[in-house]
């Protein structure tokens, strides 16, 4: 993906694939009530939730808990499902190694 003309890498890229799924989620009805319904989050809260790492990840981890809408959502945004879900995983926060 490019972004001011570069490359992202990394988290910028996951967190960038993550928008747009949240971008795809919000753009039907059908789909975005129940997201909505399972984060507890309201409309008007979407905007500036989607600022929040954590949330990215709310975002794929909803996607990533049906495997219909996994499908529909990256047949939608042209890329393969095991983008969306190694995006996931690398953005999804990582058990402490101290309290393990």
């Amino acid at each position: 993906m490019l972004m001011n003309g570069k490359p992202l890498q990394g988290h910028e890229s996951d967190e960038r694939l993550a928008l747009d799924v949240l971008l795809w989620i919000a753009g039907d009805e059908d789909r975005l009530m129940p997201f909505l319904a399972a984060s507890g989050l309201g409309p008007e809260t979407l905007r500036a939730s989607a600022r929040e790492p954590a949330f990215l990840v709310g975002v794929l981890d909803h996607v990533m808990g049906d495997e219909n809408v996994l499908l529909a959502c990256a047949a939608a945004l042209d890329v393969k499902p095991e983008r969306i879900a190694a995006a996931w995983q690398r953005l999804s926060p990582r058990p402490n190694d101290e309290w393990a």
